[in-house]
C-alpha cells in the first residue's frame, strides 16, 4: 500500500484558516436594498430642504391669471410658495377674488391661505392640474339684490361654461378634472344689495366637487349667528345636494336637502327676529327641493319639542309636529300651493291643523293669502294650550267640546284685521271643580268675521259699488251658567284695536269668581268691579271688558243699583 504523505493533513488545516479570515462579501440583492434607502433618504431629505430655496413667485401672475379665467372674476395673491410634502403643491397667501361692481366693492372671498395639491398623473400629459384646492378659515359675501340676483350668480354660469372631467376621474382625459374644493372654519356673510345682513354662517366647513360632468356636489355645516345680538346657540344648519349645468341660473337643476337642528326656541328667535320671543323647547327644521332654482317641489317639516313660555314650566309642554309641501318659483322668492297639516299627513294621529295658501313675496309675509282650518279640535287640548301659554289657568279645569271652522288670511288695509273666517266649539263645556261640578258654560261657543258697509260713492255705468271689507270678529252670545235662575250671557267684539265684551244676567259671586279663575284673560279684572254690599246673590250684573291690544283689561258695571230704603219718619 502506498504511505500518506505526512504533510498533505497540515496542509488543509492551512486552507480552511485562510478562508476563515476573509471578509463575507455583500450580495447583489442586498446592495440594491442599501442603494434604495440611500435614494428615499436623499429624496426624503431633498423635499424638506428644497422648497424653501425653490422660487415659485415668477408663476405667481400666471397663476392669478389662470383661477382669474376659471372664475370670470379678478384674483390677486400677495405670495406664492411650493410645498413638496405630504404631497406637492402651491400654497397661496392672501388670496383674494374681487366683486362684480354691480354688487359692490368688497372681494368676494378673501383668504389668507389656500392650499393647491398637485396631480401628479396630469404632469406626464403637459397640463397641470390640481386634486385638491383647500382654503383655510376664508370670509365669502353672499350678496342678494332687490331684483332678486345674487353675486355667485356669473361664477356659477362662468364655470358651468368650462368643459370639465369628474374629480374622482383616475387618468387624465381630453378634459382637466374638477378639483376637490373644501374650505374650513368659513364665515358666510349676508348682505342684501350694499347692506350687511347681520345673520351670518360661522365656523362653516364646506366641499364641493364633479361626480358627474353635469353635476357638482356640494356639503356645507355652519352655525348660524347674528352680530346684533349676544345670542350663542343657535344650533347647526346643514345643506347637501347637487346642481345642474344650465345656460341661466333660473334653469339650474337642483337637488338639496337641509336641516337645522340642536336648535333651541330662544336662541332659534334671536337669531331671527333680533330679540328673545320668550318662548323655550328644541326645533329641528329639515326641507327638501327638487326641480330648478326658478321652478321646484319643496317638502319641508318643523317639529318643536317641549315648547313653552319661558317665564314658567307648565305641567305637560306642547310638541309641534307640522309638515308642508309647496312649489317654490321665481328663484325661492314665492311659494305657491302650500299644503301644511300638523300633524303630518299620513300619520296615525288625528288631524288638528290645515293649512293651504300662497306667499308671493317671501321678503313681505303680509303678502300672504293662507286658509287655516281644523276638523275638530278637543276643546281639552285647547285648555292645555292655554295652560302652555298662562301659569294661570288652575289644573283641575276642564273642558268638553270639539272646534271647527276656518279662517283665511289676506292683506288688508291699515287699521283693520286681516283675519277673516268662523270658528265654532260645539257643546262646549267648562268646569271649575271649587263651583261645584255644574258647567260654567252651556251650549256653542261661536266667533265670525264681521264687515262694515263700504263707503257710499256715486255709482255710474262703469263704477261698481266696492266691497265690504273685514272689521273684526264677533263673538256671539253665549249662555253662562252664573247661578241665575235665568243664565247670564257673554258677547264680545275683536278687531285690530283691540277687545270689548259684554256680560249681562243674573249672577252669583261665587260663579263669577269661578268663571274668572278658569278664563284668567278673560277674568282680569273682574273681581274688582264685583258689588260688595251685595248678599253672594244671584243678582243683576251688567259688566263690560275693554282691552286695547298690549294693555291691560278693565271692567266698567252699569248694574242697576238696589234702591235705597228711605227713613222711616
Amino acid at each position: 500500500m502506498q504511505e500518506t504523505d505526512p504533510t498533505y493533513a497540515p496542509s488543509l488545516d492551512h486552507s480552511e484558516h485562510a478562508e476563515s479570515d476573509t471578509a463575507p462579501s455583500l450580495s447583489t440583492h442586498t446592495l440594491r436594498r442599501l442603494l434604495y434607502l440611500a435614494f428615499v433618504i436623499l429624496a426624503v431629505m431633498l423635499l424638506i430642504l428644497l422648497p424653501p430655496y425653490i422660487s415659485v413667485n415668477r408663476y405667481q401672475r400666471r397663476i392669478a391669471t389662470s383661477i382669474s379665467d376659471s372664475l370670470g372674476r379678478p384674483v390677486h395673491l400677495d405670495r406664492v410658495s411650493l410645498n413638496l410634502l405630504p404631497l406637492p403643491g402651491f400654497t397661496l397667501e392672501n388670496f383674494v377674488v374681487d366683486e362684480d361692481p354691480a354688487f359692490g366693492s368688497e372681494p368676494v372671498i378673501r383668504a389668507n391661505s389656500v392650499r393647491a395639491t398637485l396631480r401628479l398623473s396630469s404632469l406626464w400629459s403637459r397640463r397641470v392640474e390640481f386634486s385638491t384646492i383647500s382654503f383655510t378659515e376664508p370670509s365669502v359675501n353672499l350678496v342678494h339684490t332687490a331684483a332678486g340676483k345674487w353675486n355667485l350668480e356669473s361664477i356659477l354660469l362662468h364655470a358651468a361654461h368650462i368643459s370639465a372631467a369628474p374629480t374622482a376621474q383616475r387618468k387624465a382625459g381630453p378634459a382637466p378634472r374638477f378639483p376637490y374644493i373644501e374650505a374650513t372654519g368659513a364665515r358666510l356673510n349676508l348682505k342684501l344689495d350694499r347692506e350687511k345682513s347681520p345673520i351670518s354662517l360661522t365656523e362653516a366647513d364646506f366641499a364641493l366637487w364633479l361626480p358627474d360632468p353635469q353635476q357638482w356636489h356640494l356639503r356645507l355645516s355652519a352655525r348660524p349667528a347674528r352680530t346684533d345680538t349676544d345670542v350663542s346657540d343657535t344650533g347647526t344648519l346643514e345643506l347637501e345636494g347637487t346642481l345642474g349645468r344650465a345656460a341661466s341660473l333660473d334653469q339650474v337643476p337642483i337637488s338639496l336637502r337641509g336641516e337645522w337642528r340642536n336648535a333651541p326656541l330662544g336662541g332659534a328667535s334671536r337669531l331671527l327676529l333680533g330679540r328673545d320671543a320668550g318662548i323655550r323647547g328644541e326645533m329641528l327644521l329639515t326641507a327638501n327641493a327638487q326641480g330648478t332654482v326658478s321652478n321646484s317641489n319643496v317638502q319641508a317639516r318643523l317639529r318643536l319639542t317641549d315648547t313653552r313660555r319661558a317665564d314658567f314650566v307648565p305641567a305637560q309642554p306642547m310638541d309641534i309636529d307640522l309638515q308642508c309641501l309647496g312649489s317654490a318659483t321665481a328663484d325661492f322668492h314665492s311659494f305657491q300651493d302650500l299644503r301644511c297639516s300638523w300633524p303630518p299627513a299620513g300619520s296615525s294621529d288625528a288631524p288638528i291643523v290645515a293649512l293651504t295658501g300662497t306667499l308671493p313675496d317671501l321678503r313681505n309675509p303680509k303678502s300672504a293669502d293662507l286658509q287655516i282650518g281644523t276638523p275638530g279640535l278637543p276643546a281639552a287640548t285647547l285648555l292645555e294650550w292655554l295652560r302652555v301659554a298662562s301659569a294661570r289657568v288652575p289644573a283641575d279645569i276642564s273642558a268638553a267640546g270639539a272646534l271647527t271652522g276656518n279662517l283665511s288670511y289676506a292683506p288688508a288695509s291699515p287699521g283693520t284685521l286681516p283675519w277673516r273666517g268662523e270658528l265654532l266649539l260645539s257643546n262646549a263645556s267648562l268646569i271649575n271643580p271649587h263651583a261645584g261640578p255644574t258647567s260654567l258654560v252651556s251650549g256653542d261657543v261661536a266667533l265670525r268675521s264681521t264687515t262694515a258697509p263700504a263707503p257710499k260713492t256715486p255709482q255710474t255705468k262703469h263704477r261698481k259699488p266696492a266691497p265690504p271689507t273685514a272689521d273684526g270678529f264677533q263673538l256671539e252670545p253665549v249662555s253662562l251658567a252664573l247661578g241665575g235662575k235665568d243664565p247670564a250671557t257673554l258677547e264680545g267684539h275683536l278687531d285690530a284695536a283691540g277687545c270689548t265684551f259684554h256680560l249681562t244676567g243674573m249672577a252669583s259671586t261665587a260663579r263669577l269668581i269661578a268663571l274668572a279663575t278658569a278664563l284668567p284673560q278673560l277674568g282680569d279684572g273682574l273681581a274688582e268691579v264685583l258689588p260688595t254690599n251685595r248678599a253672594t246673590g244671584p243678582y243683576r250684573i251688567d259688566l263690560t271688558a275693554t282691552r286695547p291690544w298690549g294693555q291691560p283689561q278693565t271692567w266698567t258695571d252699569t248694574s242697576p243699583r238696589p234702591p235705597v230704603p228711605r227713613p222711616h219718619r
